[in-house]
């Protein structure tokens, strides 16, 4: 007698967004909505053959009002869950979407399941809505399995959008009016969206040992990034690394990881390491990686103490030193855990 095939159960987390939101009839403006607005405008959703069920956040918050206490709410709603779904949907808004889906990649350690995160452009029940596309194609690969081994075809966190899943921890929003809002300039797609998905095998992440998942939610939000431009002074530079309580900071620099080889610029940042401050390189620019020892402007910076971030995105880099900071490591300690990659976050 043939099996019956299990259907896949997936549970939705509603946080907000535009996805969501409709248009306050006294302001004009776009404002989150419930859970229920949402689904009513997704017929589509019931054609899947698929138990859904779905938390919300109360109230739904538009993204730009996130917080790391909003990321430890929704890693302790999948770990509570994990093991009795296949896969989970975040939706949630495009802002600081790049940034919730790198923390979650390092807050849910041996993540073995999907976590895919979406959101769209345009509110749900707009006639041209991405949102529908974007949520459907989402639940789909939270069910997908490998069809040689039954596993989770995707096992991390992801970010679809449009025509593409690319993996969380490597994503930046891009645009703020086209649909592709979202890439990953250092890492191909995990999945291209056609008229089919088309999972790119040799980029999916995987864990090959049987270890349960852990949530990580211990996040330091000490940290801060400081951004060097022409013209910035050593009193602008010395105020944002003398503020009190930091213990990280990103800084964005030019190209490969260049900065000004100035006494006045390198002085206080020696002094600020030399205090325990831990500071990571990040390039400004959307492609390509910190290369610290390539320019003498660069070593400068090497030899204060600066790490290297290589192609790490600024979202990763800010909620990686969080993460690191949060589990109660030391400045050395965290120093040394910025040189490799955690889970898939940056390429050596």
């Amino acid at each position: 007698m043939e099996k019956t095939k299990r259907r896949p159960r997936i549970l939705i987390i509603y946080t907000g967004g535009t996805i969501g939101m409709i248009e306050d009839p006294e302001t004009r403006t776009l404002r989150p909505f419930n859970f229920n607005h949402l689904i009513d405008n997704v017929p589509k959703v019931k054609m899947l053959d698929y138990d859904i069920e779905h938390m919300q956040f109360d109230p739904p918050i538009d993204s730009s009002n996130v917080t790391h206490a909003h990321w430890q709410q929704i890693a302790t709603q999948i770990g509570k869950n994990y093991n009795d779904f296949d896969g989970f949907v975040v939706l949630h808004g495009t802002d600081t979407m790049a940034y919730t889906a790198s923390a979650l990649s390092f807050m849910l350690e041996h993540l073995r399941k999907p976590v895919i995160i979406t959101g769209s452009q345009l509110p749900i029940g707009e006639v041209r809505t991405d949102g529908e596309e974007n949520l459907i194609t989402a639940l789909q690969i939270a069910a997908a399995v490998d069809p040689v081994n039954g596993e989770p075809m995707v096992q991390e966190v992801a970010l679809l959008f449009a025509n593409y899943l690319w993996r969380g921890n490597r994503s930046t929003k891009m645009s703020a009016d086209n649909f592709n809002a979202f890439k990953s300039n250092n890492y191909p797609p995990l999945a291209r969206i056609g008229l089919s998905i088309q999972f790119n095998n040799d980029a999916l992440w995987r864990v090959y040992d049987k270890t349960p998942l852990k949530v990580h939610l211990g996040l330091n939000s000490d940290v801060i990034v400081v951004y060097v431009t022409p013209g910035m002074t050593e009193h602008s530079l010395r105020q944002q690394l003398e503020t009190p309580g930091v213990k990280g900071v990103v800084l964005k620099t030019y190209g490969a990881g260049n900065a000004p080889s100035c006494e006045w610029f390198n002085r206080p940042i020696k002094e600020a390491i030399d205090r325990g401050i831990v500071v990571l390189n990040v390039t400004q620019c959307a492609n390509g990686a910190v290369s610290q020892r390539r320019y003498f402007t660069g070593d400068c910076l090497a030899r204060c103490g600066v790490i290297s971030g290589h192609d790490i995105t600024t979202e990763a880099a800010l909620t990686k030193m969080m993460f690191l900071f949060g589990t109660g490591l030391s400045a050395k300690q965290v120093s040394n855990c910025l040189l490799r990659p955690i889970c898939g976050e940056m390429t050596i």
